[in-house]
């Protein structure tokens, strides 16, 4: 009946596709990649195409130290396709990474993750992606879900679940009962547009040029989104913007958080937005039991404590807010009798 994922010789790869990085789960495996969401290209000469040099890591390591004709390329942003190709590029390498270099499954079947609100026609293009990266078929998940259910979440029940989802390139939240998506709400907002706050912030107090990675290191080092006892600073490096010679400047925690401040406001003002909408009921079973954080912003010092105080409710980070979603996909495959409501076989693909 269940033909789809199904069989016992079958690799079932379960992969959280995010803007900043991508997480792979193989069933019995469980995690079995965790990697920057970014290709490496270099352009071959008389328009003949570019040419994939590195994935991953090792991708991400050449951002911004690129010679010319080689760049690095996230294809993802937003938490949709930006560029097909390199979607698929990088969804064939995790394909390949998954498979461990085996060959007793030539094409896994696949179930990738998705925000609940991109439209038809980017869903169709992450199973399109998937496919022809190699799988043998392919299913999307609302990422709510599967945040909710790596996160250990009861959204079978007949209860209010809310989870509030903050990666690379989008800020969710989801109220989820009875297995389903009560409401929802997102930005495309979050860690990627952080780094761009910093990026402009330097540039405009300091005159003081970095990049992403740069930003990122900044964010992740010294960045809250409360007031710190004491407040921290870190040297950063980059290029003067007067005269074009390296520089260093000592930024504070207090400069990064107010650069970042409008960001966290837009989060609150989101998450505000959903409970206004909720059912009574189910905000009373929310406030009860509080309210998860999961993605890569939740580790950011005092987030989750503000948002707590900006909606008067509990808010608890999860215990790998990094891994929540890919855990989540990784429960589907472990367990796909109970949990085939949740994938939606109106976007299903096959070879």
């Amino acid at each position: 009946m269940f033909k789809y994922l199904s069989g016992i010789l079958g690799l079932d790869v379960g992969i959280d596709l995010g803007s900043a990085n991508i997480v792979v789960y193989v069933k019995e495996k469980g995690i079995v990649l965790s990697e920057p969401s970014t290709v490496a290209v270099r352009k071959l000469p008389r328009g003949g195409g570019l040419e994939v040099i590195a994935v991953g890591r090792e991708a991400k390591a050449m951002a911004g130290k690129t010679p010319a004709g080689v760049e690095a390329i996230w294809p993802l942003q937003d938490g949709v396709i930006a560029n097909f190709d390199m979607t698929e590029e990088l969804i064939r390498y995790c394909l390949r990474r998954a498979k461990g270099g085996g060959s007793f499954m030539a094409h896994p079947r696949v179930v990738i993750s998705v925000p609940a609100e991109v439209t038809e026609v980017e869903r169709k293009a992450v199973v399109d992606a998937t496919l022809g990266a190699g799988a043998s078929e392919a299913y999307v998940v609302d990422e709510p879900i599967s945040a909710a259910l790596g996160v250990g979440l009861p959204i079978d029940k007949p209860r209010g679940c809310m989870i509030i989802d903050v990666g690379g390139g989008t800020s969710e939240v989801s109220v989820i009962s009875l297995g389903g998506i009560v409401v929802t709400s997102s930005l495309r907002t979050a860690g990627k547009v952080m780094d761009n706050a910093i990026v402009a912030m330097l540039r405009q107090r300091y005159a003081l040029l970095i990049g992403e990675t740069t930003a990122e290191e900044v964010k992740n080092t010294i960045g809250s989104a409360l007031p710190l006892s004491p407040e921290l600073e870190m040297a950063v490096k980059g290029r003067d913007l007067s005269d074009g010679l390296p520089k260093v400047d000592t930024v504070s925690s207090v400069e990064v958080r107010e650069a970042l401040d409008p960001i966290f406001l837009g989060i609150e003002d989101m998450v505000k937005v959903a409970l206004e909408k909720t059912p009574p009921e189910l905000a009373k079973d929310i406030v009860d039991q509080g309210i998860v954080l999961s993605g890569g912003v939740a580790l950011m010092r005092g987030f989750a404590e503000r948002l707590s105080r900006a909606i008067n409710t509990p808010v608890i980070v999860a215990e790998k807010p990094l891994y929540s979603v890919a855990l989540g996909v990784g429960k589907i495959l472990d367990n796909l009798g109970a949990m085939r409501r949740v994938l939606m076989s109106v976007e299903r693909g096959s070879r």
